[in-house]
């Protein structure tokens, strides 16, 4: 819970924060040359993160060290007018806020932004449609979102695993290799395998930094009431961009 509260007392004081404390308590490893390679090279980028460390802070200081501004989902808050006031702030860092229900085409505006070699960064460790993966995470079976890895599979963008943590004063970011394509299988099959090798490259991260790890809702099946999940799904089929976090056809327009 500390680790939570401070989490949320930087993301308050994130705009009075100065550019260059955002850019020098960062303790980066890992892939980030190659993350902007691609971008330069016109690939887009899907950095799929759990729900670690400071988040928001990440996402400042990636914009900071070259991306310009990433796109990502937001869950859709009660009441609107708390949703609109975590957009506006977003937005003020540099992100654009799509919300994960209602509204336009969510996939297809990401797909876009990817096929445009721009950056995209979700927040997938935890089900929001009642639709998502299941995978094996920590040895229980737990559902996990399927759009960063559906997203990839549509596109061809670099699928690429970021977890954060604190390091005493400062913040710590490994941005992991590239989660490719597997070879075989059908669409489906391949969306399920990528996710469930972000699960893996999470439940590391995690373990070595579970302090960190500020996810206080429900991930793991046994936990999950059977008739919420239920109004889940049929809400989820209601909204016309529900199926395109499974595994839409690429052959279909974004």
């Amino acid at each position: 819970m500390r680790s939570y509260l401070r989490y949320w007392l930087e993301v308050f004081r994130l705009p009075v924060i100065p550019d260059t404390e955002i850019l020098g308590r960062m303790r980066s490893m890992g892939e980030e040359e190659t993350a902007f390679r691609n971008m330069a090279a016109g690939r887009g980028v899907i950095f799929a993160l759990p729900h670690m460390g400071n988040w928001e802070h990440a996402g400042a200081w990636i914009v900071l060290r070259g991306a310009g501004k990433f796109t990502t989902v937001a869950e859709r808050l009660r009441p609107e007018s708390l949703y609109d006031r975590f957009v506006a702030f977003r937005e003020g860092l540099g992100m654009e806020v799509l919300p994960h229900s209602g509204g336009a085409s969510r996939f297809g505006v990401l797909a876009r932004r990817l096929r445009d070699g721009g950056l995209v960064c979700l927040l997938c460790e935890r089900d929001l449609t009642g639709g998502g993966i299941e995978v094996e995470f920590f040895g229980e079976p737990a559902r996990m979102m399927g759009g960063a890895a559906a997203l990839a599979v549509h596109t061809g963008a670099a699928l690429m695993p970021v977890t954060l943590w604190y390091d005493g004063p400062y913040w710590g970011a490994h941005i992991h290799p590239e989660i490719g394509l597997p070879a075989d299988g059908d669409r489906p099959g391949k969306v399920h395998a990528m996710t469930q090798q972000l699960a893996r490259v999470f439940e590391a991260a995690i373990a070595e930094h579970p302090e960190d790890w500020h996810m206080l809702q429900k991930v793991f099946v046994a936990d999950l009431d059977p008739e919420r999940l239920a109004r889940q799904r049929a809400d989820g089929e209601d909204d016309e961009d529900s199926s395109a976090w499974t595994a839409p056809d690429t052959t279909s327009s974004s």
